[in-house]
């Protein structure tokens, strides 16, 4: 069978790996690295160079809140990285997404949303 792509003879081609860090409520930042192979998280946040501003943003998966991920998926700074990763740095919520709709629902009302928008003529209260 053929060998993997990321071999070439004897010389191994470096990852390409993709960081994107949420610096602002709908602000993305993007850095497309070159990373040797068998490289981790932790090495592709040092790499980007913004080791600084990120290292803030990385400090939540250490305390095991979850803030980093590849490809959508949580992952700690020792994951090690395959090629073609997309590795993602996400800024904590400040509102727990559950309390902010009950709060949203309870400020419009029950009666003007949703299903309870429109009611049939002659229909039961709630249908």
């Amino acid at each position: 069978m053929g060998e993997s792509p990321t071999k070439s003879g004897d010389a191994m081609q470096p990852l390409r790996v993709v960081l994107v860090a949420c610096t602002a409520p709908r602000q993305t930042q993007q850095w497309q690295l070159s990373l040797p192979q068998g490289a981790t998280v932790a090495d592709a946040l040092k790499a980007c160079g913004q080791g600084a501003a990120l290292s803030a943003l990385s400090i939540g998966c250490e305390e095991g809140r979850g803030l980093i991920g590849v490809w959508g998926r949580s992952a700690a700074p020792e994951t090690v990285l395959q090629d073609l990763d997309r590795v993602e740095l996400y800024r904590p919520l400040k509102v727990d997404p559950k309390v902010a709709r009950r709060e949203r629902f309870a400020k419009q009302g029950a009666r003007s949303t949703g299903l309870f928008a429109s009611k049939r003529p002659g229909a039961k209260a709630g249908y």
